[in-house]
């Protein structure tokens, strides 16, 4: 019989099946009508002309000419834009690679292509951006750690800002700050973080924030947990977070408006004890 409706393919696979089933059931919900079956195909030159539908290089072409283009603009973007254009080209590439079920050379060289635009991207954004070092992270007295000066680089973003914050709010509530023109400032007795060569700096996967929170023994609080996937994904990537948006964009805005660190500190304290609070209350309610 003739299939007056549109067929698909699939290669198979049990992560991929539901897939179609999904797409199936829609139709049936539509009132049209769906089959699944599985395909086999009678000859090699048959496999091979299945396997050429999926070819995906002109998908790869299209992502490497726009992080071409989007290289042209970095210079002359502030960083907040910057990182959401990483962030958006990064869900693109994602989205390609979810469906390059036979990857090649074409998938090969846009991922060498993609780690060349993200050092580019990396050194727009945070050119002082410390490099993660391998190793365990020690757990540390707090009673040791208090009415100590802290040092960073100055114009915190993301992962210093919220480690100010953890550091004043659950570390060392007498906690003063240093904010620092280039790391080679920190005084010798500061303890320095967020930077090459800094007492508490990203170490393996961790960023800043989350050294500090293993560190001192902070990774039971569920809430603390929620805002260190927040800092982890604006910092280097990672789960999306709902909230991740709106926290960069009130960030930015204090940036713009705010030229002293303390001042922004202070400021951007009052959303992060919010944002702590709002994440306890979630945690409590019943399941």
């Amino acid at each position: 019989m003739a299939l007056r409706d549109g067929a698909y393919l699939l290669p198979t696979g049990e992560e991929r099946e539901p897939a179609l089933r999904e797409l199936a059931e829609e139709c049936l919900r539509e009132g049209g009508s769906a089959w699944l079956m599985y395909v086999q195909p009678q000859s090699a030159e048959e496999a091979a002309a299945y396997r050429q539908l999926f070819d995906r290089s002109n998908d790869y072409a299209e992502l490497q000419r726009s992080w071409k283009e989007a290289t042209r603009k970095l210079s002359g973007t502030g960083r907040p834009e910057v990182a959401r254009l990483q962030r958006r080209l990064q869900r693109d590439l994602d989205l390609v690679r979810a469906i390059d079920f036979f990857p090649g050379e074409a998938s090969l060289e846009a991922e060498a292509t993609w780690v060349e635009f993200t050092r580019r991207i990396e050194r727009v954004l945070s050119p002082d951006e410390p490099h993660e070092i391998a190793g365990t992270i020690a757990r540390l007295d707090r009673s040791e750690y208090q009415g100590r000066t802290w040092a960073t680089r100055r114009r915190p973003w993301v992962d210093r800002i919220a480690s100010a914050w953890l550091i004043r709010r659950f570390i060392d509530q007498e906690a003063s700050f240093r904010w620092l023109a280039q790391p080679s400032d920190c005084p010798e007795s500061a303890l320095g973080f967020d930077f090459d060569g800094a007492a508490f700096t990203h170490v393996g996967e961790r960023v800043t924030f989350e050294t500090l929170m293993a560190s001192f023994a902070l990774e039971q609080d569920l809430a603390l947990m929620r805002i260190a996937a927040l800092v982890h994904l604006l910092d280097v990537g990672g789960e999306p977070v709902v909230e991740a948006a709106g926290f960069e964009a009130v960030l930015a805005g204090a940036h713009q408006r705010l030229s002293d660190d303390d001042e922004l500190l202070a400021e951007v304290s009052k959303v992060l004890d919010s944002l702590y609070a709002h994440f306890e209350h979630e945690g409590r309610r019943p399941g």
